[in-house]
């Protein structure tokens, strides 16, 4: 794995300027996730409370902005407990086994371009492995020791029949997240982050539907955003801790700033996610530019890209929100049966007629044939597998 030679920053070599960079680089992806957790929370209330005809946080700070920074504090200084029958070493380690990942798959995203910082040319984001998509799949099977850990560590059963049931939740909905990144790979030739947002430039504005993946790739996108809610623990996939079910599911016997951490790393998670949805499908920091300023102007080189990911990934945030504020929790089963029976086959067959379609481009054979073909080859299949799901009265339970 390349980690040195994809960002221009190594390019003469590692001195002292540039340990600095790259520690001040680590320290500002800390922030950007933390700080943008504080506003995402603050955000949703405000936003479901003016859809729900309501005021939301205002009292702390102009407009309650500062009510998420409030409740951490809040956290932070409430007293913590640990269960006598907890295993110790494991307790404390599980939150930070599920905050942790949630960072390091941040600093593969691209929230800018190149810029020069201290006479070093560099890339605005962290890290860019060449397997960079491999590593974000990495991060998030590390989150999911987090949430097992910390039920079996608990001592109790109640935590850990949750931690169970929010393993078999991730894993199932992993699986669905992982071909529908390949729906976007296919198409980008690439696992680098920088690869998959360079071959999703800005040339005019038809850019928005020839250049950006969301359209050749829309049902891997529909499929991706799915899949990461269920990920991210987000309602209607909020069976994590479904508190009527399971007192409060993996992390029921965690309080003070350790039961706050759990919570941080799942908008997060969710921040995250959202960021690399926007990397894959949505061209990440590529956008028009200024074009009454200089193309190498400070403002064109530093803020016109950063302003379009932050656009970019606000717009998916705000759906998020409205996803939270509408639809209702889904029952357990309908949960495991919608990943397990529908969206896994979807997205493999969606990855098998996009792999059709682009080496179909490569060869040159006709568009016009090629993707009905794809299209009707994907449905076939899709109709075989619909009619080999058990139907009600099929199962050996129901015949007892």
């Amino acid at each position: 794995m390349n980690l040195l030679a994809a960002d221009p920053l190594y390019a003469k070599g590692i001195d002292l300027t540039v340990v600095l960079i790259l520690i001040g680089k680590t320290l500002a992806v800390f922030a950007i996730v933390l700080l943008s957790v504080l506003f995402y929370i603050w955000f949703m209330r405000k936003v479901i409370a003016d859809m729900q005809n309501r005021i939301g946080p205002q009292r702390a700070g102009p407009f309650g902005i500062l009510q998420t920074l409030a409740d951490g504090i809040k956290a932070f200084f409430k007293e913590s407990s640990r269960p006598s029958a907890a295993d110790k070493r494991v307790y404390m380690l599980a939150p930070y086994l599920a905050l942790i990942p949630a960072v390091m798959a941040f600093a593969i995203v691209p929230i800018g371009g190149e810029v020069s910082i201290a006479g070093h040319r560099t890339y605005l984001q962290l890290a860019d492995p060449d397997i960079g998509i491999l590593w974000l799949l990495m991060m998030s099977g590390i989150g999911l020791y987090g949430v097992m850990l910390a039920g079996w560590s608990s001592g109790s059963k109640y935590p850990l029949l949750g931690s169970v049931r929010a393993s078999a939740q991730l894993l199932s909905y992993e699986a669905a997240l992982g071909l529908a990144v390949v729906g976007v790979l296919v198409h980008a030739g690439t696992l680098s982050t920088r690869g998959i947002v360079d071959g999703q430039s800005w040339t005019s504005w038809h850019s928005f539907v020839s250049n950006w993946f969301w359209l050749p790739a829309i049902g891997a996108f529909v499929i991706f955003l799915i899949a990461a809610l269920a990920e991210t623990n987000h309602p209607p996939f909020d069976l994590v801790e479904a508190e009527q079910e399971l007192v409060g599911g993996f992390h029921t016997e965690y309080s003070g700033i350790r039961f706050a951490i759990f919570f941080l790393a799942e908008f997060m998670n969710l921040v995250t996610m959202s960021a690399i949805a926007v990397t894959l499908f949505l061209g990440g920091p590529s956008g028009p530019a200024l074009g009454f300023v200089a193309a190498d102007s400070w403002i064109n080189v530093w803020v016109m890209p950063v302003f379009w990911f932050t656009f970019k990934l606000l717009v998916l945030l705000y759906a998020t929100v409205w996803v939270r504020a509408t639809l209702p929790r889904l029952r357990y089963d309908q949960l495991m049966s919608f990943g397990w029976k529908y969206l896994i086959e979807l997205a493999f067959v969606w990855a098998m007629i996009t792999g059709v379609v682009v080496v179909g481009a490569d060869q040159g054979w006709n568009r016009w044939v090629t993707v009905p073909a794809a299209i009707v080859g994907g449905a076939m299949i899709l109709g075989v597998l619909w009619l080999c799901i058990p139907r009600r009265g099929e199962t050996v339970e129901e015949f007892r």
